[in-house]
């Protein structure tokens, strides 16, 4: 096999990414380039220096496994195993849904309320692959984390990010929801559960294809497991205690009547970036 070129494969390649997915020129090339990366073990800057750099036989077969996984659709996230989430990164495998920039709100949202000295407890129920539950406590090194999630494959992915990351400061459980807390209680409950209907179309499209189906349907309304933990929430929270929750586009004004009719008080709903209420608090 001859050799190619970094400069021949990016634009090659990026043109193909770009077909297949549909994605824009610009985050065809990026996706191009975070596989070479990954393969070569390089930075980005490293690449712009290096266009006329070679590949061998290895690097370029194991690419060209990394780039088939991705022209299938297989999520860009998974194909590299890992996901920047709130200036971290974090492993992420099918085991774990995908951090999204738009759950990093619900990190602002409970940071602005944790002190930054003094003891302060915080529960992160489904906390997949820890992105929510590492950042606080990245974040907020005096804050105790109690991070909780159903699947045992999920928590050793998050178990994984905590030793890398090098935090102390986070107790990982396995527990359906509140089951394996009784008596405990916290100063905040943070959470991004399953909130999609289960027949919603948008479950056969793009990366939540490949993402575990527990992690994201909930019910035919999208609102079971949204219900339960507010339902139970107040008995584990301390006084004037949080409970912030992420949930769908369209959710937020039946979230808000939940947390109103389970006695939360201050009850409103926030905005991500792209002006949608995304999380909905309440004390």
């Amino acid at each position: 096999m001859s050799s190619i070129s970094i400069q021949a494969l990016l634009q090659h390649h990026s043109k193909q990414l770009e077909a297949a997915l549909s994605l824009d020129p610009g985050s065809a090339r990026i996706e191009a380039q975070c596989l070479l990366q990954a393969v070569l073990q390089v930075n980005r800057a490293w690449l712009f220096t290096h266009p006329e750099q070679l590949l061998d036989a290895d690097q370029h077969s194991s690419y060209m496994t990394l780039l088939e996984r991705r022209l299938g659709g297989e999520p860009i996230a998974y194909v590299l195993g890992e996901r920047e989430f709130y200036g971290l990164t974090f492993k992420v495998s099918p085991a774990t849904l995908i951090p999204r920039p738009e759950t990093e709100l619900l990190v602002d949202l409970a940071l602005q309320r944790i002190p930054q000295q003094g003891k302060y407890s915080v529960l992160d129920l489904g906390a997949g692959s820890g992105a929510i539950s590492l950042s606080i406590a990245h974040a907020r090194p005096n804050a105790k984390v109690v991070a909780v999630d159903a699947s045992a494959a999920a928590l050793e992915v998050a178990q994984f990010n905590m030793r890398r990351l090098g935090l102390c400061n986070v107790r990982f459980l396995q527990s359906d929801w509140f089951s394996m807390l009784q008596g405990e209680r916290f100063d905040m409950i943070v959470s991004n559960p399953p909130y999609i209907a289960a027949d919603d179309a948008h479950l056969a499209q793009g990366d939540v294809r490949f993402e575990p189906r527990s992690a994201l349907t909930s019910g035919t309304d999208g609102l079971q497991d949204i219900q339960r933990i507010i339902a139970q929430a107040k008995d584990y929270l301390g006084v004037n205690g949080w409970l912030l929750l992420e949930h769908g586009y369209d959710q937020a004004a039946q979230v808000r009547a939940l947390l109103q009719q389970s006695g939360f008080t201050g009850v409103f709903s926030a905005r991500d970036l792209a002006g949608i209420e995304r999380v909905s608090c309440g004390s």
